[in-house]
């Protein structure tokens, strides 16, 4: 088994955001995995979704059940191997699992930021990360990889440093997102700030935590995680064993958890509140909001990818309706536009959105059979 170790850096400079404010003194969380060669040329940086963070492979030695959120993908002679590459995990800023975020203390004011903690964008987050990079010695990654919002994080990579990506691997991703996910966002942010506990975000000062804002926000995102026949198959109209019903079969309860779909969503919403920080789940959503490269090209996307120069891996799952194969081919469509190196995998998986997190044996082989031929390459000392 894979020991991971977390490490921390800091960085003192101020880091200029799309927002136009900045942020200095903060810290950046990571694990590293696998050895770096010589030329340092088998780096591969990972970027986080929502809710996971820079644990990405491997258990601690002292917690050998926290196990990593993609250790599925990543290890020794998995998907993306460890022996032959270095793999970077960073926890993004703003987040609530090491690196610097709202809960932490802004050195300019000696408080905790809370809600003025600035807003970040994937931009941010990609600078960030490539200050990490620089500070590890790293010039040019093989490949940065990541699914959903960490998809996102890989594309901006190929249009904000070009010339420092070799393979950029997006999973289950798109370009932005359209209204329906943004009002999803819209309707989970809303649950937490109207929550009594909230405080205008300053609940830390108050010792509450707005926990039954957090519930209802983790509840509506797991339902567009999961498809419809995800759904109906492990859940279906079945009833709590444990409600006792009259003949007719239902207790006829308004408020009463019933059924078992019910009583999941509730788990999910309660195991949530307790380790998910309320402004986190703010700011992390409306970064994803506001990703939209094709924007400063009156929306013309093949414009706005006409930046990107390495290969592209691009994988999808025919269920997922939070962020659809269609949109894939939208990117896959402009990179082509530009004659960019494209691969393009649409994956027949009925587990919706996670599908990107789970064993599908031909998911896991078309990502290994990626990067087989990015080591052969690099073994050989050729252009990967």
């Amino acid at each position: 088994m894979l020991i991971a170790e977390s490490q921390s850096m800091l960085f003192e400079a101020p880091l200029p955001l799309q927002s136009g404010a900045s942020i200095r003194g903060y810290s950046l969380s990571y694990e590293t995995y696998g050895t770096l060669n010589a030329d340092k040329s088998n780096a591969v940086l990972i970027c986080h979704a929502l809710n996971a963070s820079h644990h990405v492979a491997g258990v601690y030695a002292d917690q050998p059940k926290n196990m990593g959120w993609w250790d599925n993908m990543i290890g020794p002679g998995k998907s993306l191997d460890t022996d032959r590459f270095f793999v970077i995990g960073v926890n993004n800023l703003g987040s609530c699992f090491g690196s610097t975020g709202p809960m932490h203390t802004n050195p300019d004011t000696g408080r905790v930021y809370g809600a003025d903690f600035p807003v970040v964008t994937v931009e941010d987050w990609v600078n960030a990360q490539a200050r990490l990079l620089d500070a590890l010695g790293i010039e040019q990654l093989a490949a940065v990889m990541g699914g959903s919002l960490g998809g996102m994080q890989a594309l901006s990579w190929t249009l904000q440093y070009p010339e420092r990506v070799k393979h950029a691997v997006v999973v289950a991703s798109a370009p932005n997102l359209n209204a329906e996910n943004i009002a999803f966002n819209e309707v989970a942010r809303r649950a937490i700030v109207t929550d009594p506990d909230f405080n205008d975000g300053h609940f830390y000062a108050k010792g509450v935590v707005p926990k039954r804002g957090l519930r209802i926000a983790r509840m509506i995102g797991h339902i567009t995680y999961l498809s419809d026949d995800v759904m109906n198959e492990k859940f279906g109209r079945e009833l709590r064993q444990a409600v006792t019903h009259n003949a007719t079969g239902y207790k006829y309860s308004t408020q009463e958890v019933e059924f078992q779909i019910e009583s999941y969503l509730r788990y999910q919403g309660d195991k949530f509140s307790e380790y998910f920080d309320a402004n986190t789940y703010l700011l992390i959503t409306r970064a994803l909001d506001y990703f939209d490269p094709a924007r400063a090209f009156g929306g013309d996307l093949s414009q706005a990818l006409a930046r990107a120069s390495c290969k592209f891996l691009l994988v999808s799952f025919s269920t997922d309706w939070r962020f659809s194969p269609a949109r894939s081919r939208e990117m896959v469509k402009a990179l082509l536009d530009n004659r960019r190196d494209v691969s393009y995998a649409e994956i027949d998986a009925p587990h919706g959105h996670d599908a990107f997190l789970l064993d599908d044996a031909r998911y896991m082989n078309v990502v290994r059979s990626y990067f087989d031929n990015m080591a052969k390459t690099l073994s050989e000392g050729g252009a990967a």
